[in-house]
């Protein structure tokens, strides 16, 4: 099984749009049972009294406009909430993947370094090498949901072809 932990700022906007995208092409490609695939935060800036805030509306509204949606509960309530990256998930995790440069930064700095080299950017998958938009800051959902595509389609490409299965 492979361990995918996607990681952004506030885990509300990039880093779950790359999950549920992700667990979305893993359903696709029936390979599902193979993946484990979360996403998390490197500040707490979007969790409140041990509550994560649920994934920005902007960035459900493009997810479900490309069919895919996040589980809720019987009230319709997400029940993805933006949680904490910790140290303890660099050992649980094969990947954790950041979406910026800052992203990477935090991240080695929470989980104490990456002596296994799991730590990555998203678009390193992808023959445009940089960072995922920052919806936060541009309000282009749609360019974030290009770039957190193709990443995510590029690593599931890389993770199947390093398990021999393309």
């Amino acid at each position: 099984m492979t361990r995918i932990l996607f990681v952004c700022h506030g885990n509300i906007c990039r880093s779950p749009m790359c999950e549920f995208i992700m667990k979305d092409l893993v359903r696709k490609a029936q390979c599902g049972d193979e993946f484990e695939i979360a996403s998390a935060a490197t500040t707490s800036e979007e969790i409140w009294n041990g509550t994560g805030n649920p994934v920005y509306p902007p960035a459900r509204r493009v997810l479900m406009e490309h069919g895919i949606g996040i589980p809720g509960n019987e009230l319709g309530v997400a029940a993805k909430r933006a949680c904490l990256l910790k140290r303890s998930d660099y050992a649980h995790y094969d990947r954790i993947i950041g979406m910026d440069a800052e992203n990477m930064q935090d991240m080695q700095r929470i989980l104490g370094g990456d002596p296994y080299r799991k730590l990555s950017l998203l678009m390193n998958y992808t023959s445009r090498p940089g960072e995922v938009s920052d919806p936060w800051y541009t309000r282009d959902f749609n360019a974030t949901w290009r770039d957190a595509y193709e990443g995510c389609r590029g690593l599931l490409d890389a993770c199947r072809k390093k398990e021999g299965k393309i």
